[in-house]
């Protein structure tokens, strides 16, 4: 019997003689020198929007009686947002609990009383109307106001603005540098964005907390004089330039 392997033609494997494709270095050429730069932007703008967050609660010895207020100040809250129109932009409900409070001493799993709780957040983009529904909020019983929170809406013109004068400084920057050396911008081979973000949320304005229900009835607390904090808007970009040969 005929070995196969002995009579298979033998095949010499082709060789590529293609020159290499040489590597572009990332610093450049005598010739066509790279130059990098970095682009920063601060803007100081005024806000668009503030945040408020609402805590309704209730205290009882009886669960039903306990809930029953809750859902009571809840709805009162609720309607008392809710009538301002136009300039609450958003209205979102956080957590609701309810919970059994036992006694602190005895052998037996006794409830001493039960505490409610339903948080709301609400936004605003009229900021005329914000020092008066805070002030009406909190004068609701066992209602809590925190903040107001200032900020951006996230499809602001300023983060596009920041992002635009980001790029135009590092032009400017790149081509001080080029000038220096007697040379010229000739294109750009690199854009990062690394960014715009707003400024992280200021510590709240104001706080308030309502008293017990039962207090004496009194008149209207006059609204709050709340004025708006102002955003800081960041961008930074990464840019590598080609220039002219410098004339050194």
């Amino acid at each position: 019997m005929t070995d196969p392997t002995h009579d298979a033609p033998i095949e010499d494997t082709p060789i590529d003689t293609t020159p290499a494709t040489p590597t572009a270095l990332p610093y450049g050429t005598p010739d066509t020198p790279r130059l990098a730069v970095r682009g920063e932007a601060r803007l100081e703008v005024d806000p668009e929007i503030a945040r408020i967050t609402v805590t309704v609660s209730a205290r009882g010895t009886d669960r039903t009686a306990a809930l029953a207020d809750l859902t009571r100040r809840n709805e009162q809250a609720l309607t008392l947002i809710k009538s301002y129109g136009d300039a609450i932009e958003r209205l979102e409900t956080g957590a609701f609990s309810l919970t059994p409070q036992l006694t602190e001493k005895g052998r037996h799993e006794r409830i001493r009383a039960y505490h409610g709780r339903v948080t709301h957040t609400a936004t605003l983009n009229d900021f005329t109307t914000l020092g008066e529904l805070t002030t009406r909020l909190a004068d609701l019983d066992l209602t809590r106001v925190d903040g107001p929170w200032w900020a951006l809406r996230h499809d602001s013109p300023a983060h596009r603005d920041a992002r635009t004068q980001a790029v135009r400084e590092a032009v400017q920057r790149a081509r001080e540098y080029a000038e220096a050396l007697g040379a010229r911008l000739d294109a750009i081979v690199e854009l990062a964005d690394l960014g715009a973000e707003n400024s992280a949320p200021a510590a709240p304005a104001m706080r308030a907390f309502a008293g017990y229900g039962g207090a004496p009835v009194q008149e209207s607390a006059p609204a709050l004089d709340l004025e708006p904090q102002r955003q800081t808007v960041y961008a930074h970009v990464n840019a590598r330039f080609t220039m002219t040969r410098p004339a050194l």
